[in-house]
């Protein structure tokens, strides 16, 4: 059974971060040339009876879908991380259970963490979303653009809004989820869920017991029941290092923990790299802004983590979007991925020549790196100011932010 990409997430509350802030963040770990995209989906009604095409499969589409901000792999329809106009961020984890994954087309992982996004105002309502789609379409379908091989997990989700997080993971459609409004929690590619459990499958303990895998007696422990060996113990170090902050967690601090090495949250391996991270910072106080950093890039201890805010009209930024195939694209071709086509963006083949830069030309690529981390350094300080002045934001103020954000770090590549 294929090991499960080391990816991690993480969420922090006060008191343990600082300024009544929810701080929120993930790194993607996916294969390693595999691209990821930003994009950005306005707020849309829609027709009666209208269809949505996910990843593989068709569904249902609903009335009303919220704006949503997604950094996604760019062959599929889902995403492995994003945030919606409401303040909430969902990421998605690939998990191995006792029960092997559907090869089947299903709905991806992927494509759930868009759906919550997309049709939830808030946490809970992007779980129940989730749970309702798993229940009636399940999961399946290949994980990776791969024509040679079918790779298949279940998948967890670390689903956040201003007040309250969930840790939701799934086996099938059999689910347990645990609520967090207080500490720092990080989920990873194993089970975490033990027996604290707050909502869960209507049917789950009678599945496990008919399994043989609880005997009903004692304390139902949903990652020892749905675990391979003791493949569910502790996994994540990022998360010692951001308690050590104490209550000073900020997005300086996630983006740090995001581009630790030494620990394995930033992973750089023979089979996975990280591709993209992101970061959120989830006011308390609805008065304020959200304010999500996306690199776009891989490797965030070489990336630059750029800012976006949600407001009407935004921006579009083309130069972090992939080219579109269309119904040409092997990935929606029967059989599918029989090629790979390049996918590469602008910002992608930037960052490619100064990754290059940076292994080649060591004293000119740090300069760089300096220059770049200035730079993201300056839009941080300036979504600080957002975030500490009394008066309302001016929407025009920040309409183009993620656009111009883009912009400069590809003048300073070129």
């Amino acid at each position: 059974m294929a090991a499960a990409p080391p990816s991690y997430c993480f969420v922090a509350f006060p008191p343990c971060s600082k300024d009544g802030l929810v701080v929120f963040g993930k790194n993607s770990a996916r294969p390693r040339d595999e691209v990821q995209e930003v994009v950005y989906f306005a707020a849309a009604e829609h027709d009666p009876g209208s269809k949505v095409e996910c990843t593989y499969i068709e569904i249902e589409q609903v009335p009303k879908t919220h704006a949503v901000v997604l950094s996604r792999p760019s062959w599929l329809w889902g995403a492995e991380m994003g945030a919606n106009e409401h303040g909430v961020c969902v990421a998605n984890e690939a998990v191995v259970t006792r029960e092997p994954a559907s090869e089947s087309e299903a709905l991806l992982g992927m494509d759930l963490v868009r759906l919550g996004l997309e049709r939830g105002a808030t946490a809970k309502e992007a779980l129940d979303v989730i749970v309702a789609l798993l229940e009636e379409h399940g999961q399946g379908g290949n994980y990776y653009e791969d024509g040679s091989s079918c790779h298949t997990f279940q998948s967890a989700f670390l689903i956040v809004d201003r007040n309250e997080a969930w840790i939701l993971e799934t086996s099938g459609k059999y689910w347990a989820a645990e609520k967090i409004t207080e500490g720092v929690k990080c989920i990873c590619n194993q089970l975490s869920l033990t027996t604290k459990i707050d909502a869960e499958h209507p049917e789950l303990r009678n599945y496990v017991k008919s399994q043989g895998w609880w005997n009903g007696e004692s304390d139902f422990n949903f990652s020892e029941a749905f675990s391979l060996a003791d493949d569910h113990l502790a996994c994540c170090s990022g998360r010692e290092s951001l308690e050590k902050q104490g209550g000073d967690i900020s997005a300086q601090a996630m983006i740090d923990v995001l581009r630790d090495k030494d620990s394995g949250v930033c992973v750089d391996s023979e089979s996975f790299l990280t591709t993209a991270s992101i970061v959120s910072v989830l006011p308390q106080d609805p008065s304020f802004p959200c304010i999500h950093y996306f690199t776009g890039t891989p490797d965030p201890s070489r990336s630059i983590f750029k800012p976006f805010i949600f407001v009407d009209d935004v921006k579009l930024v083309p130069k972090v979007q992939s080219p579109s195939f269309g119904n040409d694209d092997p990935a929606k071709k029967i059989p599918r991925f029989q090629e790979k086509p390049d996918r590469r963006h602008e910002l992608y083949k930037a960052h490619e020549w100064a990754r290059s830069l940076l292994e080649n030309d060591q004293d000119k690529g740090q300069k760089l790196m300096r220059i770049m981390l200035d730079l993201e350094k300056q839009g941080l300080e300036a979504m600080e100011d957002i975030l500490s002045r009394t008066e309302i934001l001016d929407p025009a103020e920040v309409v183009d932010l993620f656009y111009d954000c883009v912009d400069t770090e590809l003048k300073f590549f070129k």
